[in-house]
């Protein structure tokens, strides 16, 4: 079989894989709120989850998907021997190899990291391992960097706004933040956050396989910077990206909705709106953001408007593990692209070797989950979210030793 459809199917693959992975790490995105208050049950969030992320796929287009395949210059890439696999083809695997370890990583470590920071960080990697500065597309990246910064920030800002006008608001009318209005606000505001997940975050698996086959010699355009993914590639990334959100990132759900602030239904309800303000205004301009910063920053912003304790420690973590993110993950796709161009039978060894690696671990980390059970176990009862105390403390969750790893 030609040498250059296995690698590209390989790639393909694994594109796939990542797209799973941005689904159960990102399910928290979504779904934390509306599990911490009790507005739905695990398995029925994700469920609902998983749905509102596929329902994008031939509705919102793929301005998003465009910017991925644009992060490095294809047809800058050096030109190889008829016959050879494309260093295009090699560079996309290597990014995706960086991207789905640093994915499996921060969730076993419980961190709320970001998907598209650790593609974007390995094909920047495996790009500059490829070809050097020279064949990044530096503008597509300044899209992604400002977007680091600017969309947790919208949202923080938007979160604590409406949460400061639900505080107003309880008091003039004497309601309870454990309203059912606020559930159902909750739910219908999560099937949005999830929506939005969907329509961002799918496009950037979309983007990098568009990418791998067109070096690939198995997709024509007018150039590099011009690639439609086909309707065969939205179809297979929406659908990866749901069955990852059903399959349930449970280990940042318990980070995201039981130990950043204490959260009620009024409160899940301003982060999601919070956090629907900086993905949807993202997406429409074509910029790949991290849905994970969005929501994170939302929670925090309705926290803080709620005058409630927020566990900063928790938060140094996951703004150490975004900064890193883009380094680590570019690094792992420097070394690895290097590997796919050792000379003669040794790129083949060496590639597959790490690959098979990669997902052993993967694996053995899966079967070891935390499930639905445990986070239900230690969601607050019915009574303690009635409470008029309920929020003055943060949440402090205790190990349970069901971690991912």
């Amino acid at each position: 079989m030609n040498a250059i459809l296995i690698v590209t199917g390989v790639t393909v693959v694994l594109a796939l894989l990542f797209d799973f992975t941005n689904g159960f790490h990102d399910a928290a995105n979504a779904t934390s709120t509306v599990i911490a208050t009790r507005s739905l049950k695990p398995r029925t969030a994700v469920i609902m989850s998983a749905i509102f992320n596929f329902l994008p796929a031939f509705v919102v287009g793929t301005a998003v998907a465009n910017t991925i395949s644009k992060t490095v210059k294809l047809d800058s890439l050096p030109v190889v021997a008829a016959g050879d696999v494309p260093l295009g083809v090699r560079m996309t695997l290597a990014a995706l190899v960086g991207a789905v370890f640093w994915n499996f990583l921060t969730w076993a470590l419980g961190l709320p990291s970001s998907s598209s920071h650790a593609l974007i960080g390995g094909l920047i990697g495996a790009g500059l391992s490829a070809g050097g500065a020279a064949v990044i597309n530096w503008d597509a990246v300044s899209k992604t960097a400002v977007a680091i910064v600017a969309s947790p920030a919208v949202a923080f800002g938007i979160a604590f706004l409406v949460m400061w006008i639900i505080r107003l608001l309880l008091r003039r009318f004497k309601f309870s933040e454990d309203s059912e209005f606020f559930r159902w606000g909750q739910v219908v505001s999560s099937a949005w956050v999830s929506w939005g997940h969907g329509s961002n975050d799918a496009q950037k698996t979309m983007g990098i396989i568009a990418a791998t086959l067109y070096t690939g010699g198995f997709m024509t355009a007018a150039n590099a910077s011009s690639l439609a993914p086909p309707i065969w590639v939205i179809f297979a990334a929406q659908a990866a990206i749901a069955a990852g959100t059903m399959w349930g990132g449970w280990r940042i759900i318990q980070t995201m909705g039981l130990r950043i602030t204490r959260i009620t239904r009024a409160s899940g309800f301003a982060a999601n709106l919070g956090a629907i303000s900086g993905i949807e205004g993202a997406t429409r301009l074509g910029i790949p953001i991290s849905t994970t910063q969005a929501v994170s920053a939302s929670i925090v912003g309705s926290g803080v408007g709620a005058r409630r304790a927020v566990n900063w420690r928790v938060m140094r973590d996951m703004v150490i593990a975004w900064l890193i993110t883009l380094p680590a993950a570019g690094l792992i796709g420097f070394v690895v692209f290097k590997l796919t161009v050792l000379p003669g039978i040794a790129a083949v060894i060496a590639t597959t070797l790490v690959i098979l690696a990669l997902l052993i671990w993967a694996g053995r980390m899966m079967l070891n989950a935390m499930t639905a059970k445990d986070i239900e176990a230690e969601l607050p009862s019915v009574e303690e979210l009635k409470s008029p105390n309920y929020g003055l403390q943060v949440a402090q969750v205790p190990h349970t030793g069901h971690d991912a790893a």
